[in-house]
């Protein structure tokens, strides 16, 4: 059985058939298929959830906390992302309402991540102003810092050196209910209602901090489907919950383009798919592309409304956060927090290696040569059917003894082939 307090996706084994859909979407080369079973390589995943989507029979799934966890704090705060709303139909898309039946499920205050956007907004206009390395890279998207870490480490400088809007959301809450509430730290527990399994990843491994503000995380489908449930709250008087943010470049943030339209330049560029985004990256640390400041990059597609978590289409989505976005454009919205060094990263980014062959320099010299070796003798088609997502792969895996030849379906009828011949001569 997974353990969720340490991984974010987990295989059911009983329905696994071994398909290998899996293992063609891994941007990271993080699964096999041994014995028709799929298995993840954790130091490789980057928890972007592409093996959650390609799954036909939902043997992969993102992981996240129990709501009975919210009854371990007596002040339970719910972390609300944009994303949230537009999982609503026109009918029922009206934030305060939603905001006061996710407070009414037991929780003490509900906060809005969007009202992190501004400060971060602030900081990385000044940030691009003093930069020297461009483009500075967004990093509010968990999976994308990750994939840095294992693809691209000499682009690790150039991401944006402060936390994401959810790690700042929370610590704004937190000093709310604990200046202004006066609720003592260990009686407040944040819940974010997450987007994907890389945030709640992102949460229990914290990087750039030595701790996460968040205390557990759970899916945006779990709380859709207990709101949904509920009869129809009054809305609040005045027409108004003191608990929405109505910033309309702050709800926008939930789409693709959102942060990097927040700025008001025109020098950036916004892209999702974790393989469309992999593919600009190469593009960066070639110095491909010229002139370009930011770059805010989404694993999922449409950006976080993609996420695995949701529920609705992220086109759909995507163009239910444009309404609310123009709807809110110009309501006047202020933050009485200043840019604190706390909301900077506070500990470097290291990179992350995941292809040491041994902690011997002159072992793993003999182990790249046999990798090699065995390689020259694979069909180098990248068929996927040995169970390794290519034919580099399976002689990696021959060599560190996770896979034999034998494995090969193409070489195994090359030579069932020949000893067929044999036979008839």
């Amino acid at each position: 059985m997974p353990n969720s307090k340490i991984d974010a996706i987990a295989l059911c084994s009983d329905k696994c058939t071994g398909c290998t859909n899996c293992i063609r979407v891994c941007p990271t080369e993080a699964i096999r298929v041994k014995n028709r079973k799929a298995m993840i390589i954790k130091k490789r995943c980057i928890n972007c959830g592409q093996c959650v989507n390609v799954c036909p029979h939902n043997a992969l799934y993102g992981l996240t906390d129990d709501f009975s966890d919210v009854e371990n704090y007596q002040f339970p705060i719910a972390l609300v992302d944009p994303v949230f709303y537009g999982q609503f139909n026109e009918n029922h898309l009206d934030p305060q309402l939603i905001l006061e039946k996710i407070k009414a499920l037991g929780f003490s205050l509900v906060w809005e991540t969007s009202i992190s956007s501004p400060i971060i907004t602030e900081f990385t206009r000044k940030h691009l102003e003093k930069s020297e390395q461009f483009p500075v890279i967004s990093s509010s998207c968990p999976a994308i810092i990750r994939t840095i870490q294992i693809r691209f480490p000499d682009l690790i400088s150039n991401i944006l050196p402060m936390d994401s809007p959810v790690e700042i959301a929370a610590d704004m809450a937190i000093e709310h209910a604990q200046n202004t509430l006066k609720v003592p730290r260990e009686k407040i527990g944040v819940f974010y209602i997450s987007t994907c399994p890389a945030r709640s990843y992102s949460f229990k491994y914290p990087v750039g901090r030595d701790e996460s503000n968040i205390d557990g995380t759970l899916s945006i489908k779990d709380i859709f489907l207990k709101i949904s449930s509920m009869d129809s709250a009054s809305k609040p008087e005045n027409d108004y919950n003191p608990e929405f943010y109505p910033n309309g470049s702050a709800i926008g943030w939930a789409r693709l383009g959102g942060q990097a339209q927040a700025l008001s330049i025109k020098d950036f560029l916004a892209v999702d798919g974790i393989e469309n985004v992999i593919d600009i990256l190469e593009e960066v640390e070639d110095d491909k592309l010229e002139n370009l400041r930011f770059l805010e990059c989404q694993a999922c597609k449409n950006g976080c409304v993609g996420g695995n978590f949701c529920v609705e289409n992220s086109f759909v989505a995507r163009n239910r956060i444009r309404i609310l976005t123009e709807k809110y454009q110009n309501y006047s919205t202020e933050s009485t927090h200043e840019i604190l060094d706390r909301y900077l990263i506070q500990n470097p980014i290291e990179p992350f290696s995941v292809s040491s062959l041994d902690h011997d320099l002159s072992k793993a010299l003999g182990k790249m040569e046999e990798i090699n070796e065995v390689f020259s003798s694979l069909p180098d088609i990248d068929c996927g059917a040995c169970g390794s997502p290519s034919c580099r792969a399976l002689a990696e895996d021959i060599v560190m003894g996770y896979a034999s030849l034998k494995d090969c379906i193409v070489l195994l009828k090359e030579n069932d082939k020949d000893e067929e011949n044999n036979s008839e001569e």
